[in-house]
């Protein structure tokens, strides 16, 4: 094997870790007797969306030489047949991004939502929504091909600001407004069970972003570059988050640090090979204070999105797509270009918004309609863990006697 056929191998392992990363964080943040319908969610993404990406969603996620259409056919690789050995590195690269796309959407439905519903969402949504977005931007559909149609430079995703944040931040604003509002919905009234389960999934998070953004790099320069800013940029999300807290009269804490990380980690994605160091400082920054901000939104508009998905990938997302307009070496406004590239940014990040919202609305409503969505109310007040799952996050036996203290 070539050394960057190693590394993509090698960040196919950091980013498939991520997931589970993520159900640690999202386990962290939601009360004690849902975590593991929490968590749950994360790792049934993995298993629906990888059998779903073998079987047809790689196929459907490139156009071949002479095809085209609204994303690649699922039948022309079906199981990956006609799928060269050579080929399969970058097919499980790409299997590893399509569950952590779809698992990112079940922060929103948290305390609530059936695992069934959850399931059959996520199947019909990566199908629908998550391999055709990936056709359009990385597989030779329209958005890669953009700039060529309009005689501008062309879009510009390294890793995801349409195709992973836009995109699952969109669906699952969709997903909210469908789920209806949890149970005592107000600010302050579900508060994380535990800041270290929080803690740890971010470091995983971070950890995984590294081969995220940098598993195709083709130079040690470029790997470089994404490296330095994957680093920088969230490290100015947690300065710029808690800095709002702070002059806003709350109390820092580690969940406000760790959102900030998200938030420049999130903003970094698409741009992280096209952004000097200085100015991915400057991204993360504003995207670590916009998103602090940003995550009121959903008790000033009325919707629940639990665990802030909209706030945070759906916000720094669009962040971090549009600042390339302005920043992206070359062509830049401020950096040697003209408007151009801002043009194909903006176009890119609202046609992926506007589909996998409204897309994603007309699933939700479909498999509520099929299953209910949520839970019954007795098992939303009492808890969904025991009445659901059968486990419990934390497995106490009453009948332990303390130990004395001496």
């Amino acid at each position: 094997m070539t050394a960057p056929e190693v590394w993509t191998l090698a960040s196919s392992a950091l980013v498939l870790i991520m997931t589970p990363g993520l159900a640690l964080f999202y386990g962290g943040l939601v009360r004690v007797r849902s975590v593991v319908n929490m968590m749950l969610f994360s790792v049934s993404a993995m298993g629906v969306v990888g059998v779903l990406w073998i079987l047809f969603g790689y196929s459907m996620n490139y156009f071949a030489e002479g095809e085209s259409g609204f994303a690649g056919s699922p039948f022309k690789d079906f199981g990956l047949m006609n799928t060269p050995p050579a080929d399969f590195i970058g097919v499980g690269f790409g299997a590893v991004f399509a569950m952590i796309t779809t698992a990112l959407i079940s922060g929103a439905i948290a305390d609530r939502v059936g695992l069934g519903s959850w399931v059959l969402f996520s199947g019909v949504w990566a199908t629908l929504v998550y391999f055709p977005v990936a056709a359009w931007v990385w597989g030779g559909g329209w958005i890669m091909n953009l700039g060529a149609t309009l005689g501008t430079p062309d879009v510009i995703d390294l890793a995801g600001g349409t195709v992973i944040h836009i995109n699952a931040g969109a669906a699952a604003l969709a997903l909210a407004i469908v789920a209806g509002k949890r149970l005592g919905f107000a600010p302050g009234s579900h508060k994380p069970h535990s800041v270290p389960l929080v803690t740890i999934g971010a470091a995983l998070l971070w950890f995984g972003w590294i081969g995220f953004n940098s598993g195709l790099a083709a130079t040690p320069a470029d790997a470089g570059l994404i490296l330095v800013n994957t680093l920088g940029a969230p490290a100015a999300g947690i300065v710029g988050w808690i800095l709002v807290d702070v002059l806003r009269g709350k109390k820092p804490g580690v969940i406000g640090a760790a959102s900030g990380a998200v938030a420049g980690l999130v903003a970094i994605t698409p741009s992280a090979l096209n952004l000097s160091p200085l100015w991915a400082l400057l991204l993360g920054l504003i995207a670590g204070i916009a998103c602090a901000f940003a995550i009121d939104w959903k008790y000033r508009l009325g919707y629940d999105d639990s665990l802030d998905v909209v706030g945070l990938h759906l916000v720094a997302g669009v962040i971090g797509s549009l600042y390339l307009g302005f920043f992206a070496f070359d062509d830049g406004l401020f950096t040697g270009g003209d408007a151009g590239l801002l043009l194909v940014q903006a176009i890119s990040v609202l046609a992926v918004a506007v589909y996998s919202f409204v897309v994603s609305l007309v699933i939700a409503i479909g498999v509520k309609a099929v299953t209910g969505l949520r839970v019954p109310q007795t098992v939303e007040e009492g808890g969904i863990d025991a009445a659901a799952h059968g486990e419990e996050a934390y497995a106490i036996d009453p009948t332990t006697e303390p130990v004395p203290m001496r």
